[in-house]
Protein backbone atom coordinates (compact mmCIF):
# COMPACT_ATOMS: atom_id res chain seq x y z
CA UNK A 1 0.00 0.00 0.00
CA UNK A 2 1.31 2.98 -0.90
CA UNK A 3 2.31 5.86 2.17
CA UNK A 4 -0.06 8.71 2.04
CA UNK A 5 3.07 10.75 1.89
CA UNK A 6 3.26 9.56 -1.79
CA UNK A 7 -0.36 10.23 -3.11
CA UNK A 8 -1.18 13.22 -5.39
CA UNK A 9 -2.79 15.72 -3.89
CA UNK A 10 -4.26 19.12 -5.23
CA UNK A 11 -3.44 22.26 -3.44
CA UNK A 12 -6.14 24.91 -4.28
CA UNK A 13 -4.90 25.04 -8.18
CA UNK A 14 -2.27 23.64 -8.07
CA UNK A 15 -1.79 19.35 -8.69
CA UNK A 16 1.02 17.66 -6.85
CA UNK A 17 1.76 14.32 -8.06
CA UNK A 18 3.30 13.71 -3.83
CA UNK A 19 2.98 15.60 -0.96
CA UNK A 20 6.64 16.68 -0.24
CA UNK A 21 7.29 19.75 -0.57
CA UNK A 22 11.05 21.27 -1.04
CA UNK A 23 10.90 24.24 1.53
CA UNK A 24 12.30 27.73 0.52
CA UNK A 25 16.05 27.84 0.93
CA UNK A 26 18.36 31.09 0.33
CA UNK A 27 21.30 30.00 -1.44
CA UNK A 28 23.07 33.66 -2.38
CA UNK A 29 24.02 32.62 -5.66
CA UNK A 30 21.59 35.58 -7.77
CA UNK A 31 23.29 38.14 -10.03
CA UNK A 32 23.97 40.55 -7.52
CA UNK A 33 23.67 43.51 -9.70
CA UNK A 34 20.37 42.70 -11.15
CA UNK A 35 19.16 40.40 -8.66
CA UNK A 36 18.43 37.63 -11.52
CA UNK A 37 18.39 34.12 -11.32
CA UNK A 38 21.00 32.32 -13.97
CA UNK A 39 21.30 29.44 -15.66
CA UNK A 40 22.57 27.32 -12.41
CA UNK A 41 19.31 28.00 -11.31
CA UNK A 42 17.75 26.16 -13.63
CA UNK A 43 19.11 23.31 -13.33
CA UNK A 44 19.30 23.42 -9.29
CA UNK A 45 15.66 23.49 -9.67
CA UNK A 46 15.10 21.07 -12.05
CA UNK A 47 17.05 18.03 -10.29
CA UNK A 48 14.88 18.82 -7.46
CA UNK A 49 11.48 18.69 -9.53
CA UNK A 50 10.39 15.24 -7.90
CA UNK A 51 9.11 17.09 -5.18
CA UNK A 52 5.64 17.20 -5.03
CA UNK A 53 5.73 21.30 -4.60
CA UNK A 54 8.90 23.51 -4.64
CA UNK A 55 8.67 26.75 -3.18
CA UNK A 56 11.69 29.20 -4.80
CA UNK A 57 13.85 30.60 -2.19
CA UNK A 58 12.82 33.95 -0.91
CA UNK A 59 12.62 36.50 -3.54
CA UNK A 60 12.44 40.16 -2.66
CA UNK A 61 9.34 42.04 -4.43
CA UNK A 62 11.43 45.45 -4.62
CA UNK A 63 14.99 46.64 -4.20
CA UNK A 64 13.86 48.12 -0.96
CA UNK A 65 12.81 44.03 0.24
CA UNK A 66 16.52 42.72 -0.14
CA UNK A 67 18.20 42.30 2.78
CA UNK A 68 21.29 39.88 1.86
CA UNK A 69 23.71 39.84 -0.97
CA UNK A 70 22.90 37.66 -4.48
CA UNK A 71 19.43 37.22 -3.17
CA UNK A 72 16.85 36.71 -6.17
CA UNK A 73 13.70 39.02 -6.75
CA UNK A 74 10.33 39.75 -9.05
CA UNK A 75 10.24 43.44 -9.69
CA UNK A 76 11.12 43.84 -13.40
CA UNK A 77 10.75 41.77 -16.72
CA UNK A 78 14.37 40.94 -16.40
CA UNK A 79 13.40 39.07 -13.25
CA UNK A 80 10.40 37.73 -15.32
CA UNK A 81 12.50 36.50 -18.53
CA UNK A 82 14.97 34.60 -16.07
CA UNK A 83 12.65 32.80 -13.69
CA UNK A 84 11.07 31.68 -17.24
CA UNK A 85 14.06 28.92 -17.75
CA UNK A 86 13.26 28.17 -14.17
CA UNK A 87 10.17 27.50 -14.13
CA UNK A 88 10.12 26.12 -17.33
CA UNK A 89 12.57 23.52 -16.76
CA UNK A 90 10.38 22.48 -13.68
CA UNK A 91 7.39 22.13 -15.92
CA UNK A 92 9.18 20.09 -18.14
CA UNK A 93 10.96 17.63 -15.64
CA UNK A 94 6.94 17.05 -14.35
CA UNK A 95 7.07 19.49 -11.26
CA UNK A 96 5.13 22.32 -9.78
CA UNK A 97 6.99 25.53 -8.54
CA UNK A 98 5.92 28.52 -6.18
CA UNK A 99 7.80 31.77 -6.10
CA UNK A 100 8.54 32.64 -2.51
CA UNK A 101 7.68 36.88 -2.34
CA UNK A 102 9.44 38.64 0.56
CA UNK A 103 10.05 42.19 2.33
CA UNK A 104 13.33 41.52 4.69
CA UNK A 105 12.48 44.93 6.58
CA UNK A 106 14.74 45.91 8.82
CA UNK A 107 16.94 42.73 8.72
CA UNK A 108 19.20 44.80 6.15
CA UNK A 109 22.07 46.85 5.54
CA UNK A 110 22.02 50.31 3.92
CA UNK A 111 24.77 49.13 1.30
CA UNK A 112 22.11 46.77 0.20
CA UNK A 113 19.42 49.35 0.09
CA UNK A 114 18.77 52.20 -3.11
CA UNK A 115 21.11 55.05 -2.84
CA UNK A 116 22.01 53.79 0.82
CA UNK A 117 18.79 54.18 2.40
CA UNK A 118 18.09 53.02 5.69
CA UNK A 119 15.62 49.53 5.48
CA UNK A 120 12.36 50.01 6.05
CA UNK A 121 10.48 48.21 8.90
CA UNK A 122 7.04 48.74 11.18
CA UNK A 123 9.18 51.54 13.75
CA UNK A 124 13.05 52.12 13.98
CA UNK A 125 13.61 49.59 15.98
CA UNK A 126 16.94 47.90 15.12
CA UNK A 127 17.23 44.44 15.31
CA UNK A 128 20.45 43.67 16.45
CA UNK A 129 21.80 41.28 14.40
CA UNK A 130 24.02 41.12 11.53
CA UNK A 131 23.49 40.27 7.61
CA UNK A 132 25.51 38.90 4.95
CA UNK A 133 26.74 42.27 2.69
CA UNK A 134 29.52 42.42 0.22
CA UNK A 135 31.86 43.22 3.02
CA UNK A 136 31.06 39.52 4.96
CA UNK A 137 28.81 40.03 8.01
CA UNK A 138 27.99 43.40 9.19
CA UNK A 139 25.42 44.71 11.62
CA UNK A 140 21.69 45.33 10.37
CA UNK A 141 21.31 48.72 9.76
CA UNK A 142 18.67 50.83 12.12
CA UNK A 143 15.49 51.37 10.09
CA UNK A 144 13.42 53.58 9.64
CA UNK A 145 9.29 53.20 10.31
CA UNK A 146 7.31 53.25 6.98
CA UNK A 147 5.10 55.75 6.08
CA UNK A 148 1.74 55.73 5.48
CA UNK A 149 2.54 55.96 1.76
CA UNK A 150 5.10 53.59 2.13
CA UNK A 151 3.05 51.03 3.34
CA UNK A 152 0.80 51.54 0.71
CA UNK A 153 3.49 51.09 -1.87
CA UNK A 154 4.74 48.15 -0.31
CA UNK A 155 1.15 46.22 -0.90
CA UNK A 156 1.46 47.55 -4.81
CA UNK A 157 4.80 45.85 -4.71
CA UNK A 158 3.55 42.71 -3.59
CA UNK A 159 0.77 42.76 -5.97
CA UNK A 160 3.18 43.71 -9.06
CA UNK A 161 5.60 40.52 -7.67
CA UNK A 162 2.49 37.72 -7.86
CA UNK A 163 1.60 39.50 -11.48
CA UNK A 164 4.49 38.84 -12.74
CA UNK A 165 5.11 35.65 -11.24
CA UNK A 166 2.45 34.03 -13.06
CA UNK A 167 4.26 35.84 -16.57
CA UNK A 168 7.33 34.06 -15.49
CA UNK A 169 5.12 30.89 -15.49
CA UNK A 170 5.34 29.80 -11.76
CA UNK A 171 1.99 28.14 -10.53
CA UNK A 172 1.78 30.37 -7.66
CA UNK A 173 3.22 31.96 -5.16
CA UNK A 174 3.50 32.08 -1.02
CA UNK A 175 3.81 35.06 0.56
CA UNK A 176 6.52 35.71 3.45
CA UNK A 177 4.97 36.22 6.15
CA UNK A 178 7.55 34.66 8.62
CA UNK A 179 10.97 34.53 10.37
CA UNK A 180 10.96 38.36 12.06
CA UNK A 181 10.52 39.81 7.59
CA UNK A 182 8.50 42.52 7.10
CA UNK A 183 4.80 41.25 7.56
CA UNK A 184 6.31 39.02 10.65
CA UNK A 185 7.77 42.27 12.31
CA UNK A 186 4.10 44.19 11.82
CA UNK A 187 2.35 41.12 13.44
CA UNK A 188 5.02 41.03 16.16
CA UNK A 189 5.46 43.58 19.39
CA UNK A 190 9.23 43.36 19.70
CA UNK A 191 9.45 45.23 15.83
CA UNK A 192 5.63 46.79 15.99
CA UNK A 193 5.69 50.40 18.51
CA UNK A 194 3.33 52.33 16.01
CA UNK A 195 0.73 54.39 17.43
CA UNK A 196 -1.22 54.32 14.21
CA UNK A 197 -3.99 52.11 12.62
CA UNK A 198 -1.09 49.26 12.08
CA UNK A 199 0.53 49.44 15.74
CA UNK A 200 -1.06 48.75 19.12
CA UNK A 201 -3.65 46.00 18.89
CA UNK A 202 -3.82 42.74 16.74
CA UNK A 203 -6.64 43.89 14.73
CA UNK A 204 -3.94 46.39 13.48
CA UNK A 205 -0.67 44.56 13.61
CA UNK A 206 -2.23 42.00 11.48
CA UNK A 207 -3.48 44.95 8.73
CA UNK A 208 -0.49 44.44 6.47
CA UNK A 209 -0.82 40.65 6.17
CA UNK A 210 -4.03 40.85 5.62
CA UNK A 211 -3.52 44.02 2.86
CA UNK A 212 -0.79 41.90 1.13
CA UNK A 213 -3.22 39.27 0.86
CA UNK A 214 -6.37 41.13 -0.66
CA UNK A 215 -3.35 42.68 -3.18
CA UNK A 216 -2.01 39.66 -4.31
CA UNK A 217 -5.19 37.36 -4.53
CA UNK A 218 -7.26 39.74 -6.14
CA UNK A 219 -4.24 39.76 -8.38
CA UNK A 220 -3.67 35.78 -8.87
CA UNK A 221 -6.64 34.13 -7.14
CA UNK A 222 -6.52 32.81 -3.58
CA UNK A 223 -6.34 29.30 -4.89
CA UNK A 224 -2.63 29.72 -6.30
CA UNK A 225 -1.80 31.88 -3.02
CA UNK A 226 0.20 30.23 0.02
CA UNK A 227 1.35 31.88 3.06
CA UNK A 228 3.91 31.36 5.47
CA UNK A 229 3.84 31.78 9.44
CA UNK A 230 5.70 30.90 12.27
CA UNK A 231 3.91 31.94 15.10
CA UNK A 232 6.41 30.79 17.84
CA UNK A 233 9.59 31.44 16.14
CA UNK A 234 12.25 34.11 17.44
CA UNK A 235 13.83 33.79 14.08
CA UNK A 236 15.72 37.30 13.64
CA UNK A 237 15.61 39.10 16.95
CA UNK A 238 11.62 38.77 16.43
CA UNK A 239 9.74 38.68 19.81
CA UNK A 240 5.91 39.26 20.66
CA UNK A 241 3.80 39.19 24.13
CA UNK A 242 1.03 37.35 23.35
CA UNK A 243 1.62 34.73 20.52
CA UNK A 244 -1.08 32.29 20.80
CA UNK A 245 -4.00 34.72 21.23
CA UNK A 246 -2.37 37.05 18.63
CA UNK A 247 -2.42 33.99 16.02
CA UNK A 248 -5.91 32.77 17.06
CA UNK A 249 -7.07 35.92 15.60
CA UNK A 250 -5.19 35.51 12.36
CA UNK A 251 -5.09 32.56 11.36
CA UNK A 252 -9.64 31.84 11.21
CA UNK A 253 -9.21 35.20 9.18
CA UNK A 254 -7.28 33.61 6.45
CA UNK A 255 -10.17 31.27 5.86
CA UNK A 256 -12.13 33.69 3.85
CA UNK A 257 -9.02 34.11 1.17
CA UNK A 258 -9.39 30.12 -0.30
CA UNK A 259 -5.61 30.08 0.27
CA UNK A 260 -4.01 26.90 -1.63
CA UNK A 261 -1.98 26.18 1.97
CA UNK A 262 -1.01 27.62 5.11
CA UNK A 263 2.50 26.68 5.46
CA UNK A 264 3.61 26.92 9.43
CA UNK A 265 6.70 26.80 11.03
CA UNK A 266 6.26 24.47 13.92
CA UNK A 267 8.54 26.40 16.65
CA UNK A 268 11.87 27.57 16.31
CA UNK A 269 12.61 27.94 12.80
CA UNK A 270 15.41 25.56 12.21
CA UNK A 271 15.68 24.60 15.65
CA UNK A 272 13.24 23.00 18.88
CA UNK A 273 10.54 22.00 18.02
CA UNK A 274 9.33 22.34 21.86
CA UNK A 275 6.38 25.43 22.85
CA UNK A 276 6.13 27.19 25.66
CA UNK A 277 3.21 26.19 27.73
CA UNK A 278 0.10 27.66 26.52
CA UNK A 279 1.41 27.52 22.91
CA UNK A 280 0.04 25.32 20.51
CA UNK A 281 0.57 24.99 16.21
CA UNK A 282 -2.36 22.46 16.76
CA UNK A 283 -5.16 24.82 18.19
CA UNK A 284 -3.86 26.78 15.40
CA UNK A 285 -4.36 24.17 12.64
CA UNK A 286 -7.43 23.53 13.53
CA UNK A 287 -8.92 26.93 12.83
CA UNK A 288 -7.75 26.91 9.40
CA UNK A 289 -9.78 25.41 6.91
CA UNK A 290 -7.40 24.54 3.65
CA UNK A 291 -4.49 22.80 2.89
CA UNK A 292 -2.17 22.70 5.95
CA UNK A 293 1.57 22.85 5.35
CA UNK A 294 3.75 21.14 8.18
CA UNK A 295 7.55 22.32 8.66
CA UNK A 296 10.54 22.23 11.08
CA UNK A 297 12.62 19.45 11.51
CA UNK A 298 10.51 16.55 9.61
CA UNK A 299 12.28 13.45 9.53
CA UNK A 300 10.51 10.50 7.21
CA UNK A 301 8.73 9.05 9.83
CA UNK A 302 7.59 12.13 10.90
CA UNK A 303 6.56 12.96 8.20
CA UNK A 304 4.58 9.36 7.36
CA UNK A 305 2.67 9.89 10.27
CA UNK A 306 1.84 13.45 9.82
CA UNK A 307 -0.12 13.21 6.66
CA UNK A 308 -1.32 9.54 6.80
CA UNK A 309 -3.07 10.76 10.68
CA UNK A 310 -4.64 14.26 8.55
CA UNK A 311 -2.56 16.27 10.98
CA UNK A 312 -0.95 17.82 7.58
CA UNK A 313 -1.92 17.76 4.08
CA UNK A 314 2.04 18.35 2.92
CA UNK A 315 5.34 18.10 4.59
CA UNK A 316 8.01 20.49 3.92
CA UNK A 317 11.83 19.82 3.83
CA UNK A 318 14.32 22.38 3.90
CA UNK A 319 17.73 21.26 4.27
CA UNK A 320 17.53 17.19 2.64
CA UNK A 321 16.81 19.09 -0.76
CA UNK A 322 19.96 20.53 -0.54
CA UNK A 323 22.04 17.64 -0.30
CA UNK A 324 19.52 15.36 -2.06
CA UNK A 325 18.09 16.01 -5.18
CA UNK A 326 16.01 12.87 -5.57
CA UNK A 327 14.94 12.98 -2.45
CA UNK A 328 11.55 12.62 -2.15
CA UNK A 329 12.48 9.06 -4.13
CA UNK A 330 14.84 8.17 -0.99
CA UNK A 331 11.95 8.55 1.21
CA UNK A 332 10.02 6.39 -0.80
CA UNK A 333 12.79 3.98 -0.58
CA UNK A 334 13.92 4.82 3.01
CA UNK A 335 17.17 5.03 1.25
CA UNK A 336 20.66 7.14 3.46
CA UNK A 337 20.67 10.76 2.39
CA UNK A 338 23.58 12.55 1.31
CA UNK A 339 25.20 15.02 3.85
CA UNK A 340 25.31 18.31 3.17
CA UNK A 341 28.17 20.38 2.75
CA UNK A 342 27.63 23.35 5.10
CA UNK A 343 30.37 25.34 3.84
CA UNK A 344 28.68 26.44 0.46
CA UNK A 345 25.13 26.47 1.77
CA UNK A 346 25.11 30.14 0.86
CA UNK A 347 27.18 31.89 -1.74
CA UNK A 348 29.93 30.28 -4.49
CA UNK A 349 29.04 28.72 -7.85
CA UNK A 350 28.15 25.02 -8.93
CA UNK A 351 30.25 23.20 -5.90
CA UNK A 352 27.63 22.38 -3.30
CA UNK A 353 24.83 23.77 -5.44
CA UNK A 354 24.01 21.04 -8.52
CA UNK A 355 26.76 18.55 -7.93
CA UNK A 356 25.12 16.10 -5.58
CA UNK A 357 24.59 12.45 -6.48
CA UNK A 358 21.39 10.54 -6.75
CA UNK A 359 20.74 7.33 -6.33
CA UNK A 360 20.82 6.83 -9.97
CA UNK A 361 24.56 8.20 -10.28
CA UNK A 362 25.68 5.90 -7.34
CA UNK A 363 24.25 2.74 -8.86
CA UNK A 364 25.49 3.92 -12.50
Amino acid sequence: MTEALFTPFTAGAIEMANRVVMAPLTRNRADDETDAVGEMHVDYYAQRAGAGLIVSEATQVSPRGKGYIQTPGIYNDRHVAAWRKVTDAVHAAGGKIVVQLWHVGRISHVSLQPEGHRPVAPSAVAAGLQTFTRDGFEEVSEPEALTLEGIVQTVEDFRRAARLAMEAGFDGVEVHGANGYLIDQFLKTGANRREDGYGGAIENRARLLFEVLDAVTSEIGGDRTGLRLSPFSPANGISTETPQADFEYVVPRLNRYGLAYLHMVEGATGGSRELEEGQSIAALRGLFEGPYMGNNGYDRDMALEAVASGQAEMVAFGRPFIANPDLVERLRRDAPLNEGDKATFYGGGAEGYTDYPTLGDKAA
